[in-house]
């Protein structure tokens, strides 16, 4: 009997960022899902590609909040963003998951050495990261996951 192809893909994490000012955490608990889209960035481009159904998404809000403060799911792939006025930039679509317990802080999260090589710290300006899920699991706990 020739053995099974194991075809199930491993749940993959990510970051993304976002302006309080412009979409913040509570809008996206108010309506439930949203599409993700206005990044110009071409290695947050790639990384929208890459997103799949099922993936966990951290939501970071910058600026003001400089925290880590939701959990979000990828519900649908990447799709032409109707936003662009170009073509070739894509959005996927999120869900709200959960409110983190407590804020992961930009300092907490610098202070934190399993957390040395996180992107939110090497490419601070990038809006799309992924993340391994080391620093996606000490992160949840930082945030009062158990």
């Amino acid at each position: 009997m020739p053995a099974s192809k194991n075809t199930a893909r491993t749940r993959a994490h990510w970051l993304v960022k976002s302006e309080p000012d412009a979409y913040a955490w509570s809008d996206l608990v108010r309506d439930g899902r949203t599409a993700w889209t206005g990044v110009r960035n071409f290695a947050a481009r790639l990384h929208l590609n890459a997103m799949r159904p099922g993936d966990f998404v951290l939501f970071y809000e910058s600026v003001t909040t400089k925290a880590v403060v939701g959990l979000a799911e990828v519900t649908k792939t990447a799709f032409p963003d109707k936003t662009a006025d170009e073509p070739g930039w894509v959005a996927v679509e999120l869900k709200a998951v959960r409110v983190l317990s407590a804020p992961v802080t930009l300092t907490q999260i610098k202070a934190e050495p399993t957390l040395a090589n996180i992107m939110l710290v090497r490419q601070g300006r990038l809006s799309v990261m992924p993340l391994t899920a080391g620093e996606f699991a000490r992160i949840m706990v930082m945030g009062g996951a158990k």
